[in-house]
């Protein structure tokens, strides 16, 4: 059984949408109302949801996407540091374990990683 749905409330929904298409990978699925789901090649369906107050969640709360390389989480870190996009944070670049943690626009913590 495997985690295939994360529903996250964004004061815009497009902004979002924008963010987690360039840079992660998803792409819309459909829309159910004002609830846009996006959904990866894995099959993770995220839905984006509008909200004029987004909740915070307790600092050590973090949701992650798994990469398939450790170059790929290099990649998308030194496109996101090129581009100032995604505020990512510093890579962590071990031989077991590369990974960087980021923000989307909402603030949301997103660890980008390989293991």
């Amino acid at each position: 059984m495997d985690l295939n749905h994360l529903h996250l409330h964004v004061r815009d929904v497009e902004r979002a949408k924008r963010f987690y298409e360039a840079w992660l990978g998803l792409r819309e699925r459909v829309r159910h109302g004002d609830i846009l789901f996006l959904r990866n090649d894995d099959g993770f369906d995220l839905a984006l949801g509008p909200a004029e107050v987004v909740e915070v969640f307790p600092r050590w709360f973090h949701f992650g996407f798994r990469l398939e390389s450790p170059e790929a989480v290099r990649a998308l870190h030194a496109r996101m540091q090129r581009e100032n996009e995604g505020r990512a944070g510093s890579l962590f670049d071990e031989p077991y374990r590369v990974s960087f943690h980021c923000q989307d626009p909402d603030g949301y913590a997103i660890e980008i990683y390989w293991e």
